[in-house]
């Protein structure tokens, strides 16, 4: 079992969501700087162990707070819908969506290091508010209430 190890970091608050459009498998684009509401970003790949087990968490999060937040899971995988759609297509996620950055533009500019996974909370304006790099339980009561004391604070 991985063992989540990540903590909220609020250091980076107030940085703009990116002006970048990510796409899925069958080409459909979402443009992140046009997201309404508040996002919870979360940047993946099907060979980090971390990434695996938070994604059916992400899931439950998503349907918790279907219509609080959007939660919106970006792949880095460089394979990109080879090995993604597969992955989902095995899960049964109800509330996710296999995005695609397989040219890792996103990990890169929100890590120097390129950590996976990182999860990044934007409020309604798309500032940022805090990020979690490394493994997180997304679906427990203490995530859901940070996410929530998150975007009411906005």
């Amino acid at each position: 079992m991985v063992q989540a190890g990540g903590v909220i970091d609020a250091s980076h608050a107030g940085a703009m969501l990116p002006e970048l459009v990510v796409r899925n498998a069958a080409g459909a684009e979402l443009d992140l700087a046009i997201i309404e509401g508040p996002v919870l970003l979360n940047l993946w790949a099907t060979w980090c162990a971390p990434c695996v087990v938070e994604m059916p968490q992400l899931d439950a999060l998503a349907s918790e707070m279907e219509g609080e937040i959007r939660v919106v899971t970006v792949s880095q995988d460089l394979r990109g819908a080879e090995v993604v759609t597969p992955f989902f297509a095995g899960k049964g996620f109800v509330h996710l969506e296999p995005w695609l950055d397989p040219e890792t533009a996103l990990s890169a500019q929100f890590s120097e290091a390129g950590q996976l996974p990182l999860t990044i909370l934007f409020d309604a304006s798309g500032r940022e508010v805090w990020r979690v790099a490394g493994g997180y339980e997304w679906d427990s009561s203490e995530a859901i209430a940070a996410v929530r004391a998150g975007i009411a604070a906005q």
